[in-house]
């Protein structure tokens, strides 16, 4: 049973790629999305098994690499860590394929899409099931490509394309931090499989340590877009939304937050890896919340909330909360889900307008996305009582429950960040559903509602964003609850659950959810009744530099052109001067040519004259006789005799191949 919920959804993607053209759309449609709902009920019961009735299972099916003490092997490790994010990999993997039977149907190359689709959904379940890093990356390389597929489908779109090139682009320096991790495990610790690293993770120097857990979090800054090497996570959108909705919710940015979990007994022992990751974090929320606030693509200010979002989760990893991390990763996949595909809803009802100023007024056209929409958004807000309510908080509180600098850091602002989410996030609603229709008459009169299709994945992931987070969190946060058992480790002295919950401050401990209400109601109150306010302090000075500043990203990209443009300046430089000057001045080209003109140096000096023969026989029999007397290696004898001849064969050549000496 455990290994068929890793290579079902690769049956499904060979059968819809390798035979589309005899199974036809529908076929390949009904394979891949059957296999990918008996993969949700086998991960179910996998789950009861493992998770509740905490039965840890490992699979090891044959020997990989195998060099004297260096062992690596296929095996697949199901704890109460793998068995739990198999649930909204698999679930929301099975909705976005059912949606996508709705949203793809006319397109002409499902079979395709389908195909890629389901190759995911198998490279993200060996990821997550791997029993050591070297199948982990395995795994981690084939979601890299698998997204570049999967963001370039519609290839004859140049942004799209060059979308999925900045994306693998972009995860190609984190899988080099990757590598060098892996390579520093190997040398450290000699193996690679999770439980030798964390048996002997405490005995490490911790300055080794710390080398290692920033190469991960090069990796991890990739693959989850933290500040940095962020910039592929926006222009991701190119790629049909049921990808987008994917790959933001439950696949590839949570690979990178998964990573760190899971590896939580290394990084628990390397203090200044732990501060980094809370700092950059806290950042990465901040940075990109604020720059959500003047998007106007539909698409890309849900991006940017994801980016936002991910912040939130390396706060909390830096924090040591990873249980509190792995409850948002659940909370975020379900409201997050929901919130692209209410998105596309929105944009396939629209005759694909994303501009958020040109729609309007679509709540009584779209009365069920609108439910559900607002449903998403409130729980991206973390309005009280809501999933993203639950979680949310408590990764804020945890930053001034651990009463250090990092953690005041990170709890400001994280409490910022949740503030101009709730603006952008009730902004996004008020210009799509209730201000005035902005969009084209033709659109207005061909809106439609989601067929059955997509709106069965809509309603049940709307269900789960309002209930999720309040059934679930005394299982993976509540005191005393030992549901991960040895999958997750946190050091007794980062052991900060009971302060955050029970010894902040009650103002503190209430500033986010009031800044929260006061941003959903502000920007409805301002957009409805007093939005000249805005355009005023838009059109200031202050307002235009800062709109520029947030608009360009905070200048990212031009950096990123900067910084790209002198490295290929002086790759040109550095290929002129040195690989075709001095490399090839002391390498193959200057031997030849030294070797060529002392042959010929020497040639010369042979004029055919008798006493300078006879001198030169002397003088070689003086050195062969002083050579074999006072040398003590006689290959350096050796040597000089096939120089001689050398050097006499090219002479005789040369004198052979001469005008003065014609051939016969």
């Amino acid at each position: 049973m455990y290994l068929s919920i890793i290579l079902i959804p690769l049956v499904g993607s060979i059968f819809a790629g390798l035979f589309g053209r005899k199974l036809g759309a529908q076929g390949s449609q009904f394979i891949t999305t059957f296999g990918l709902i008996v993969t949700c009920l086998l991960s179910f019961t996998a789950f009861y098994e493992v998770g509740l009735n905490q039965s840890s299972v490992s699979v090891d099916l044959f020997s990989w690499i195998d060099s004297e003490y260096f062992l690596v092997k296929w095996g697949f490790t199901f704890d109460s860590l793998t068995v739990s994010m198999l649930i909204p990999i698999v679930f929301i993997s099975s909705l976005v394929h059912m949606y996508s039977i709705g949203y793809m149907g006319a397109d002409p190359h499902t079979q395709r899409f389908f195909s890629y689709l389901s190759a995911f959904t198998f490279c993200m379940l060996l990821l997550v099931c791997g029993d050591n890093l070297l199948v982990l990356f395995v795994g981690w390389e084939g979601v890299g490509v698998c997204s570049y597929l999967l963001i370039s489908f519609w290839f004859t779109r140049i942004a799209a394309t060059k979308s999925a090139i900045q994306a693998i682009v972009t995860n190609k320096v984190g899988d080099w931090g990757m590598s060098i991790a892996l390579f520093a495990i190997i040398f450290v610790f000699g193996n690679l499989d999770f439980s030798n690293l964390f048996s002997l993770a405490p005995y490490i120097n911790t300055d080794i340590l710390t080398f290692i857990c920033l190469c991960i979090l090069i990796g991890v800054m990739a693959k989850s877009a933290q500040l940095g090497l962020h910039a592929w996570l926006p222009t991701a959108m190119e790629g049909p939304t049921p990808v987008s909705a994917l790959i933001h919710s439950a696949t590839m940015v949570t690979a990178g937050i998964f990573l760190m979990i899971r590896t939580s007994p290394l990084l628990e022992y390397s203090s200044t890896a732990l501060i980094v990751i809370t700092c950059l974090g806290s950042l990465s929320a901040f940075v990109f919340a604020s720059i959500g606030l003047v998007q106007n693509d539909l698409k890309r200010i849900i991006a940017y909330s994801t980016a936002s979002q991910l912040g939130y989760l390396g706060a909390v990893c830096g924090l040591s909360q990873y249980n509190i991390a792995f409850y948002h990763i659940i909370n975020h996949a379900f409201f997050k889900a929901l919130l692209f595909l209410a998105a596309g809803s929105v944009i396939h009802a629209m005759a694909d307008e994303q501009d958020v100023r040109r729609m309007g007024g679509l709540a009584k056209l779209l009365p069920f996305t609108f439910v559900v929409m607002f449903i998403a958004a409130l729980s991206n807000i973390a309005f009280p009582f809501l999933s993203g309510f639950y979680s949310k908080e408590i990764i804020i509180l945890s930053g001034y429950g651990q009463y250090t600098f990092q953690g005041s850091f990170a709890y400001w602002l994280t409490t910022l960040a949740a503030f101009f989410t709730s603006i952008y996030t009730t902004r996004l609603l008020y210009l799509t559903f209730f201000s005035i229709p902005n969009g084209t008459r033709n659109n207005y009169e061909n809106t439609h509602e989601a067929p059955f299709f997509m709106a069965i994945p809509l309603g049940i992931l709307a269900v789960l964003s309002v209930i999720f987070g309040y059934l679930s969190k005394d299982l993976f946060i509540g005191m005393g609850s030992d549901f991960f058992g040895n999958a997750v480790f946190i050091h007794p002295n980062n052991i900060i659950l009971i302060d955050a919950e029970f010894a902040i401050p009650l103002f503190i401990k209430l500033l986010p959810s009031i800044l929260t209400i006061c941003g959903f109601i502000g920007t409805l109150l301002f957009y409805e009744f007093v939005p000249n306010i805005l355009v005023e302090i838009k059109l200031s000075k202050f307002g235009r530099t800062l709109y520029t500043f947030l608009n360009q990203k905070y200048f990212f990209d031009l950096v990123y052109s900067r910084i790209v443009a002198l490295i290929l300046n002086l790759g040109y430089l550095t290929h002129k001067t040195i690989d075709r000057g001095t490399l090839e001045l002391v390498g193959p080209t200057g031997l030849t040519n030294l070797f060529s003109n002392t042959s010929k140096t020497i040639a010369s000096a042979d004029s055919g004259y008798i006493p300078n023969l006879a001198l030169y026989i002397i003088m070689s029999v003086i050195t062969l006789t002083a050579s074999i007397l006072y040398l003590d290696d006689a290959r350096l004898l050796l040597v000089f005799i096939s120089s001689l001849f050398l050097i006499s064969s090219r002479h005789f050549t040369i004198k052979t191949n001469s005008p003065h000496f014609p051939n016969p």
